[in-house]
């Protein structure tokens, strides 16, 4: 039960959405100067929203973007009063470049006296990756297509109603996973909005627990899409770059787990010693599915141990946990999709978790294996540093 006086108001809530939001917001007052911005840009550059105050936009352009703002940005706004989709580059506190996406509105009162400008900023990364996943589901639908008109000449033919069901499963299970994400994102945002309240204890921990669910949940959508889109010929994506450090990645992995299961102890080891090139957010849903495996099926009262190093020539992950080691008549189907396991079946999954690792080993150019012993299961996973040659 929640104790104190405070209840947020629905302007509270709002405020929370938009200094949360996954993109970034600057208003400009009729000067150019910035009066308000959110979370979000400040943590893309660096500044905080104090030192953003009083800021024109162009000091935080580089100087091309500083001239293509005097050129163009500027009185395309005065002509027409918006711009959509202008590519900038932001300098960031640390003098580095963010790409980055801009639209701008202007916002007027009834007599036509310019109010303000809003400006929403999207990371270019961000944004490609989005349009590519409308691509990837724009595919996969017309992919669905082609085979459901196959699958009904099929069945007329003779095929069994079972090999039918199975071929609408998959285009069943491409639209859920893709509708399921904005109420997610809602119980998300939800969640953070109870933490600002004075709660009780019983109260967070249920928070922190629905949380966990939240990004359990999150995990088997990526999972459920990713198979989808491998039926359906897209295979899994990936971008290999080391532009960041895996380690980060990895870290936020292990600390949203131990969120979700505060009762379990993950020992961790990371010893990257040398750049990386994969596509990280791919590497931490390999890690996160290979420990979610050892939480749902490793002994309770015993670690879970979290090992990541390099040489001078391949990455290597190890997810071990204490326990019933695996059926020999399991091991073979393990990597299978919607496989569980008779024995050792969970409620935790669908039986996607370690295909996926899989493939998204595959697409590194490296392997996933797995022994299992009465001491211990090990799974470990193996990657060239740099696959296929990149540079």
């Amino acid at each position: 039960m929640m104790s104190g006086d405070h209840i947020n108001t629905p302007t509270e809530d709002l405020e929370d959405l938009y200094e949360n939001a996954p993109c970034g917001y600057l208003s400009l007052r009729p000067d150019g100067r910035i009066f308000k911005s959110n979370a979000t840009l400040s943590g893309w550059i660096g500044f905080s929203q104090g030192e953003l105050l009083g800021k024109k936009l162009h000091e935080l352009l580089t100087t091309a973007g500083r001239m293509f703002y005097e050129t163009h940005f500027s009185p395309l706004l005065r002509m027409q009063g918006f711009f959509n989709e202008v590519a900038l580059d932001l300098v960031t506190k640390d003098g580095k470049k963010l790409p980055v996406l801009a639209n701008a509105m202007e916002r007027r009162d009834d007599a036509g006296n310019l109010l303000f400008i809003r400006v929403t900023i999207f990371l270019a990364a961000q944004r490609r990756r989005y349009e590519r996943d409308l691509v990837d589901l724009r595919t996969a639908a017309e992919a669905a297509k082609r085979e459901a008109i196959a699958a009904k000449v099929l069945a007329e033919a003779g095929l069994t109603e079972e090999q039918a069901v199975a071929e609408l499963r998959e285009q069943f299970i491409a639209v859920l996973g893709h509708d399921l994400r904005n109420p997610l994102a809602s119980i998300g945002a939800g969640t953070r909005m109870l933490l600002k309240e004075e709660l009780s204890e019983r109260a967070q921990k249920i928070v922190a627990l629905m949380q966990g669910s939240v990004s359990r949940m999150s995990g088997l959508i990526d999972n459920v899409l990713d198979f989808a889109r491998g039926r359906l010929g897209g295979g899994i994506a990936v971008d290999l770059n080391a532009r960041e450090p895996l380690e980060l990645v990895l870290q936020q992995v292990v600390d949203e787990l131990r969120v979700g299961s505060p009762s379990r102890l993950i020992e961790t080891h990371f010893e990257i010693t040398h750049k990386v090139y994969c596509d990280r957010a791919r590497i931490g849903q390999l890690a996160s599915n290979l420990l979610g495996n050892a939480l749902a099926h490793g002994a309770a009262d015993k670690p879970i141990q979290f090992v990541v190093s390099t040489t001078s020539e391949q990455l290597e992950m190890s997810v071990v946990n204490g326990g019933d080691p695996i059926p020999p008549e399991a091991m073979n189907r393990l990597f299978h999709p919607f496989f569980r396991g008779d024995v050792r079946d969970s409620p935790q999954g669908l039986g996607l978790g370690l295909h996926i690792a899989s493939e998204i080993a595959k697409a590194h150019g490296g392997t996933l294996v797995v022994a299992s012993s009465p001491i211990e299961t090990r799974f470990t996973f193996q990657m060239p540093l740099r696959p296929g040659g990149e540079g």
